[in-house]
């Protein structure tokens, strides 16, 4: 099982820096840098930082974790999606969520009142035969196309990642996509969900690659942000926040150890504590994390 560690954005951004932790991510050789969805803050829109990123690379990939699909035109998507992969093929790595983290910014992604779910399943499906068929006819209930085209296709289909934990959610990822990424789990849930998954996917005749499971890890440098244990508190009051938060790199090796052993080999790692210097931190993610690596 391929073991690889992406480096995440996240809430903290880095936009003043952004150049300077793309150049250094590509010196360092690292796989990965993921952009998060999150419209009110102040890090740069996702389709952009990829854009951005693969322009200044020749090898880094680049991905959402986790963008919003519902209340998005799949063939405004699919076009951004196929445009990327000419750009920069092999290295674009989308994932897809039903809805926002903040709830002051679902309205900003508007569907019919109660059918976040359906419209997403149609647009997911949408997206995916957009970028693998030249033209696409649907008489669906919230898209119809006719003769729809984005243009050249991409060389190779795009794996169109999930993410979420809700009970609803992880058949949809068996059903629909092709890999998952969670975030806030522990191993034990992260094992069940992997398991919930291959079941629904197997029920629908196909299956997901066992390489194509990750989850997002926020790592602090010391005693994790009380902010960020006070949201989790809030968000997961059953789980103590700081078995889902490492302070130091050894107790994130640990931790991402234990994932490994639940079925997961994706990462994406970001730091936890505000005001953490990138490069630095760069340099430490590459000597404590890359040797894992298989």
């Amino acid at each position: 099982m391929k073991v690889r560690f992406g480096v995440g954005l996240g809430p903290l951004g880095a936009d003043e820096h952004l150049a300077a932790v793309v150049d250094r991510l590509e010196e360092l050789r690292l796989d990965s840098l993921w952009f998060s969805e999150q419209v009110s803050a102040p890090q740069v829109d996702p389709v952009v930082g990829q854009a951005f990123a693969v322009a200044r690379t020749a090898r880094l990939k680049v991905g959402t974790g986790v963008a919003v699909l519902p209340g998005r035109h799949p063939v405004l998507v699919a076009k951004q999606l196929a445009s990327l992969a000419r750009l920069a093929p092999g290295r674009v790595l989308p994932v897809f969520g039903l809805q926002p983290a903040r709830a002051a910014e679902r309205a900003w992604f508007p569907v019919p009142e109660g059918r976040r779910g359906a419209v997403f399943d149609e647009a997911l499906l949408l997206v995916r035969r957009l970028l693998t068929e030249e033209r696409v006819t649907s008489a669906g209930e919230f898209f119809p196309l006719e003769e729809a085209s984005i243009g050249p296709l991409p060389a190779k289909p795009l794996d169109l990642w999930l993410g979420g934990s809700a009970p609803a959610g992880l058949p949809r990822v068996g059903r629909l996509g092709d890999g998952w990424l969670g975030s806030f789990l522990t191993p034990g849930e992260c094992a069940a969900a992997v398991a919930t998954i291959q079941r629904a996917a197997a029920e629908a005749g196909r299956t997901v690659d066992p390489e194509h499971f990750g989850i997002s890890v926020p790592v602090a440098a010391g005693e994790p942000d009380a902010r960020l244990l006070r949201g989790l508190a809030g968000r997961r009051p059953d789980v103590d926040p700081r078995m889902l938060v490492p302070a130091g790199w050894a107790e994130a090796r640990r931790l991402l150890q234990s994932y490994v052993d639940a079925g997961l080999s994706k990462f994406v790692v970001r730091p936890a504590s505000p005001g953490t210097p990138w490069l630095p931190w760069l340099d430490e993610f590459a000597a404590e994390l890359v040797p894992l690596q298989t």
